[in-house]
């Protein structure tokens, strides 16, 4: 298949994204506009427009613009084939991201990760054997050079904590989609939020579930997958708190979540692309079991061998914490995370039967790593470290 430079639009609007940035809250509003989608393909660009219908809420335009300008210089004519094994990861450097690349070149892929400018150079991954280019998704104009040669995207990226939600999940998105439209990409593998359609009041899910409508409608052959939880995350919240004696946070809701280890996100990613059924599909990835937060520290605890210092959050707080927040311009993005946390925080349950996702993919359930065989090999090698510190200690001691 073949990249076709010369039917990419003839410039790159790199002001729009700015230029609507500020339109997505309007103080004159009563309310925050909710997203919906439109697509109008054009021959000079693609458009999305962010709106709300509903009674005393505002309508709120987003207009992004892109195309490839920069890319028209480089040595690749009209029609030089693309290789298939040919990638581009973004969010390279994330907890998942980083699993995907790793995945990639063990299985021959030819990797790009797109990763931001930043004081510390990702060099891990030049180290493991991929390119790394810079470029930002803030900043469209910078997209479209880290296309060039590229068969398939994929979609790894999210916003840093500091930064408002839509800059990145969802303008940023946008642009990339559009570009990847444009430039003729082959595939584009994007990764979701399970239950994202079922909570347009947080912010975060409601913008992934436009994001796969919007992907869905670009005319792209496409592969959404939507998550439910990653082991990773669970070392930092309950692990090392523990092993450290210090305050571990919890809720009193009975929510659970199937939890996954993103190496077996990254192997099954793969499998899936190779498969030619699996075209414009929305696959959802779940744990072997779903697990609320209790169990997860008792878990913790045992394979610890100390307790938890525990400290209790009831959901109540969190609803009238975000009420707060809202009151105020500068604490609207703290709101928006709280609102997620207050989904996770209820009665629900974040898995699905995988069964026949397995049977689609041909993958052997028993190959799927379990929470308590994570935790266990954790736990295991972390125990057998402090002790071996704790022994050389000793023997500096007798020495000194």
């Amino acid at each position: 298949m073949a990249s076709r430079l010369g039917s990419l639009p003839p410039q790159l609007a790199s002001t729009s994204l700015h230029h609507h940035r500020h339109h997505l809250r309007n103080p004159q509003c009563s309310g925050q506009a909710s997203l919906s989608w439109r697509r109008a393909v054009v021959p000079a660009q693609l458009e999305l427009i962010s709106a709300s219908t509903s009674p005393g809420r505002c309508f709120a335009p987003l207009l992004v613009k892109c195309n490839a300008q920069t890319a028209v210089a480089t040595s690749l004519s009209q029609g030089t084939p693309v290789r298939p094994t040919s990638i581009l990861v973004v969010g390279a450097t994330g907890t998942l991201g980083r699993q995907v690349v790793r995945r990639a070149l063990d299985e021959g892929y030819d990797v790009r990760c797109l990763v931001r400018p930043r004081p510390a150079p990702a060099d891990f991954l030049r180290d493991w054997g991929a390119t790394v280019v810079n470029g930002d998704l803030s900043k469209p104009e910078t997209i479209p050079a880290t296309l060039v040669g590229v068969h398939t995207v994929i979609d790894c990226a999210t916003g840093r904590p500091e930064e408002p939600i839509r800059t990145v999940d969802w303008e940023g998105k946008v642009a990339l989609i559009q570009c990847a439209k444009a430039m003729g990409i082959q595939k584009y593998v994007f990764y979701s939020i399970h239950n994202c359609d079922k909570h347009p009041e947080v912010p975060l899910m409601e913008i992934k579930h436009c994001t796969e409508k919007f992907l869905q409608g670009s005319g792209l052959n496409y592969l959404i997958i939507r998550l439910c939880g990653f082991m990773q995350g669970l070392i930092g919240q309950y692990a090392v708190p523990i092993l450290e004696e210090k305050s571990v946070w919890g809720t009193d809701a009975p929510t659970r979540i199937a939890y996954m280890d993103t190496q077996d996100i990254a192997r099954l990613t793969f499998i899936a692309m190779r498969n030619e059924k699996i075209s414009k599909e929305l696959l959802t990835f779940a744990g072997p079991r779903a697990w609320t937060t209790q169990e997860v520290i008792t878990l913790c605890e045992r394979l610890a061998g100390q307790d938890a210092n525990v400290t209790t959050v009831p959901v109540s707080i969190l609803k009238f914490t975000r009420q707060l927040t809202r009151l105020f311009q500068w604490t609207n993005d703290v709101a928006d995370r709280l609102a997620f946390s207050e989904v996770l925080s209820s009665d629900i349950v974040f898995s699905v039967p995988m069964t026949e996702t397995y049977n689609l993919l041909g993958v052997d359930q028993k190959d799927i790593v379990t929470l308590e065989r994570y935790l266990q090999d954790y736990f295991a090698n972390i125990l057998k470290k402090l002790k071996d510190l704790k022994a050389q200690s000793k023997q500096t001691d007798i020495f000194l």
